[in-house]
């Protein structure tokens, strides 16, 4: 095969290989929101066949051979194609070593597994869900050792989410943040000015929090014509591309700051994907480049920007306008303490800043655990419940609120959870090197929003899948360093909590 013609082979696969992601993400996305409870039987069939033909078309020995001679000329394409190369060849790699009747009965489990997952956590129903959660890590570590026979599995699993991470790099980065997060939050709760806000503590009516979540969604910039907003159990994003981006929420009547900050969070992964430059949206490249990369968006939008003191006097108006009765008394300085206020807490989405990390750490020893063959899913919510009190001093009152609080392992998102840490010190770093450009509290106190967006856009957003995360990063802060998120914490609650 020619050069000539590996490219022009390259744009019908191209075409190919994204509608039937596009097809596949719809029915992910349908079965979390809207689809019928009984409908998760048919929706894995049609999952597992359009995965065969995923998999075929892939593996298939024209794609073979056009993939093959573009990275073997890759010194003579232009930086995007040789990037689609290299990319390309690392996938096909991958999913050549996986039995393809193996890659269909996972991916017709993750469809199963999740809707099993979401009736289990409505009805604290552990047991019913065990039997699939205990398939779920055996079929993902099966996957890991036919992708890297000689690796530890969990180390493959962690490369799939941020490439090049590793359980020995997680060690040393977790303990980085122990050695500064365990004293300060220690303080925190020694400290006499701690504030609880009995404003924030009523009932909010459902409708008005979805005119909320507009509202928000549009202060971020959100392209209303390119993203739209949905309801699940557990939120999420799913962008099928730059012109396609669905994030969703979940609404609490008692509990007016917890869909906010999910809106938030999901609408710096959907900032993301909406940023992609043209030329390379709906192919290999066009999509974020790791789930590290992805929650250092997430999470500096959810904590760096919607945490600040300016953001509260952007939305404190909203607030007080649509909840008279219930937030009339509120003010910037009483709701700032109060998105600020720092306790050991049950659900990792609603953790705050400071302890987020250790409900992170929880989760990373678990899947150890369980990779290593030392635990099995029978034990999971005894050993949940212990690590839950030897990292954040709490008992764990039930499942529901335990072991069953989150989805991804229901679908094979195992390795996923270290990527919100860091993605959360990458973002201290992001702070760094924004003020260097402009002030970053000044822009978020006028309201505008559209200086960060830029920076991102030109630095990170439009890059897609060019780089590497690692190499990415760099080109954006130089190296990586946990000490910069410590001292980011350090200096924001000691003022807080008046250390």
């Amino acid at each position: 095969m020619t050069i000539k013609e590996a490219l022009q082979k390259l744009e019908q696969y191209e075409e190919t290989s994204f509608a039937l992601g596009h097809a596949m993400g719809i029915l992910n996305y349908d079965g979390s929101t809207v689809a019928p409870k009984q409908s998760a039987r048919v929706r894995a069939l049609t999952q597992g066949e359009l995965s065969r033909m995923s998999y075929e078309l892939t593996t298939a020995p024209e794609t073979v051979e056009m993939i093959e001679t573009l990275k073997a000329h890759q010194n003579e394409l232009d930086a995007t194609l040789a990037r689609k190369a290299e990319e390309l060849y690392r996938d096909l790699d991958r999913m050549r070593k996986i039995p393809k009747e193996l890659f269909v009965e996972y991916e017709k489990l993750c469809v199963e597994s999740d809707a099993v997952w979401h009736e289990a956590k409505a009805n604290n129903d552990y047991e019913s869900f065990k039997p699939l959660l205990q398939k779920m890590f055996d079929m993902t570590k099966q996957l890991a050792l036919c992708i890297e026979p000689d690796k530890d599995p969990y180390d493959t699993q962690l490369d799939q989410f941020e490439r090049g991470l590793t359980a020995k790099t997680c060690e040393v980065f977790f303990d980085t943040l122990k050695k500064g997060i365990v004293p300060l939050l220690k303080k925190v709760i020694d400290s006499p000015y701690q504030v609880r806000e009995p404003l924030l503590e009523g009932k909010f009516a459902i409708p008005v929090q979805r005119e909320f979540s507009d509202f928000v969604m549009g202060v971020m910039g959100l392209d209303p014509e390119r993203s739209i907003i949905g309801e699940t159990e557990h939120p999420f994003t799913t962008d099928f591309s730059k012109y396609d981006v669905r994030i969703t929420t979940h609404y609490h009547e008692d509990d007016l700051l917890s869909s906010m900050y999910s809106v938030i969070h999901e609408g710096g992964h959907a900032l993301y994907e909406l940023n992609i430059a043209d030329d390379i949206t709906m192919s290999c490249l066009g999509g974020g480049v790791s789930m590290g990369i992805h929650e250092s968006q997430s999470r500096f939008y959810e904590n760096i920007i919607g945490r600040s003191y300016e953001f509260c006097g952007i939305i404190l108006p909203w607030l007080r306008e649509h909840f008279p009765a219930e937030l009339s008394g509120l003010t910037q300085d009483r709701l700032y303490r109060a998105v600020n206020v720092s306790s050991p807490s049950l659900i990792r989405t609603e953790a705050d800043e400071l302890t987020y990390c250790l409900h992170i750490m929880v989760r990373f020893e678990l899947e150890r655990m369980m990779f290593a063959g030392k635990i099995t899913a029978d034990d999971l919510p005894q050993e949940w419940n212990r690590l839950y009190k030897e990292y954040l001093g709490i008992d764990v009152p039930d499942n529901k609120r335990g072991v069953l609080q989150d989805s991804h392992w229901s679908f094979g998102a195992i390795g996923y959870f270290p990527s919100y840490a860091i993605g959360s010190a990458y973002g201290a770093q992001y702070l760094l090197e924004m003020n260097k450009s402009f002030n970053v509290a000044e822009a978020v106190s006028s309201g505008d929003l559209s200086p960060i967006s830029g920076w991102f856009r030109e630095r990170i957003w439009k890059y897609g899948r060019m780089y590497d995360p690692s190499d990415l990063f760099k080109k954006v802060c130089g190296e990586f360093r946990p000490e910069v998120y410590v001292k980011y914490l350090e200096d924001k609650f000691t003022k807080i909590y008046r250390l």
